[in-house]
């Protein structure tokens, strides 16, 4: 009898011991499941081609006629739909955007003045569409503020900020939080570049 128990004993233990590994993943491996744990919608793309496939799936998906977009270079990605593009700030169009970097311990996507202007990012629309690179991962905060400073010695961009979380609680009536929420319904559209 006390065979049996040495025996399931140590099996219990082995599988103790499975549990506790630590995993490490990779950075865009680690970004992606923080992302989606998150709540964020994530599309995965190797081409221009695919990305702007996929850019056009989710405005049709959504029903979306119009969007605001700042960066001409990023705009030209819209191009090819009959999608009306706006370059002024408005609550009720997605907001179709870049970003800085792509934070992999956290998930979260850090923006600058590059992207939002002076608007912060509670005031903006609820609906986001982010177009990023692979190349745009980096381990934490830390390296992404330290990354902005590198691309801009000359001029160094203001507004630093981060969307946090990815799926809207309309009964969040914390009123602490109330006009402060960076919180957003966004897609990522991530095209890899290396």
């Amino acid at each position: 009898m006390s065979f049996f128990k040495k025996l399931f004993k140590l099996a219990s233990s082995n599988d103790e011991e499975i549990k506790e590994q630590e995993v490490n993943l990779s950075l865009d491996d680690a970004f992606v499941h923080n992302f989606i744990q998150k709540g964020g919608k994530f599309l995965y793309c190797i081409s221009t081609n695919e990305l702007k496939s996929n850019l056009n799936n989710i405005l049709v998906e959504n029903n979306w006629s119009k969007i605001t977009c700042l960066n001409t270079d990023i705009g030209d990605l819209v191009d090819h739909t009959n999608i009306e593009i706006s370059s002024e700030f408005n609550n009720s169009t997605p907001f179709f955007s870049n970003c800085e970097h792509l934070i992999s311990d956290c998930g979260d996507i850090l923006f600058s003045s590059n992207q939002l202007g002076s608007k912060k990012l509670a005031s903006l629309t609820e609906d986001f569409i982010v177009y990023a690179r692979t190349s745009q991962i980096v381990k934490n905060t830390g390296q992404g503020l330290t990354g902005i400073k590198a691309n801009f010695k000359e001029n160094i961009p203001t507004n630093i900020s981060a969307v946090k979380n990815y799926q809207i609680n309309p009964e969040d009536d914390n009123f602490l939080n109330y006009g402060n929420s960076n919180t957003k319904n966004l897609y990522l559209l991530l095209l890899e570049d290396l």
